[in-house]
């Protein structure tokens, strides 16, 4: 059976909308492990974006979860930066709702070297999204990020952390 054009272009309009709502998801991703507060910030609606991480809160907007980032990706200690980690989202389902709405659900592979404290954290959490079209752009309007699994260990003597973040 032949398709109608109004069916056709409805589904490349959707085949966008995921496309656009997937390079948003990397670039919050890229941001995060670039140390990038205002392309992390830039992911999220201006107002009210209800925010729910397990491991650090719940926020009722985007500005009070980029100071906590900024508070604790940014920190630096002699010169380089605390924290080192690594964002890997992967197994998106983006499901659109209607027009300029969608939600989403992603698996996350999560690796962080804290330098002061000599850890290395592995983890895995799963996000569940809801997106929305601001100013002709896709937002997260909202997130929330569920532990599944945690394993810290020490670094060993001698372990060389070496980073180019610094020079971003």
């Amino acid at each position: 059976m032949a398709e109608n054009s109004s069916d056709l272009e409805k589904r490349i309009a959707e085949i966008e909308a995921r496309q656009q709502i997937l390079d948003l998801k990397y670039r919050y991703f890229r941001a995060a492990d670039g140390k990038d507060a205002d392309g992390f910030r830039a992911c999220f609606v201006k107002e009210g974006a209800r925010i729910s991480f397990s491991a650090i809160g719940d926020f009722g907007d985007a500005d009070a979860l980029t100071q906590v980032y900024r508070d604790i990706a940014l920190e630096k200690v002699d010169g380089q930066f605390n924290v080192l980690d690594m964002h890997h989202g992967f197994h998106p389902v983006i499901t659109i709702l209607g027009e300029g709405q969608a939600k989403g659900q992603w698996t996350l592979r999560y690796r962080k070297v804290d330098r002061r404290e000599r850890t290395l954290q592995v983890s895995a959490l799963e996000y569940r999204d809801t997106y929305v079209i601001e100013d002709g752009e896709w937002k997260i309007s909202s997130t929330e990020a569920n532990d599944l699994w945690t394993l810290v260990t020490p670094l060993e003597e001698g372990a060389e952390i070496t980073s180019s973040l610094e020079s971003l």
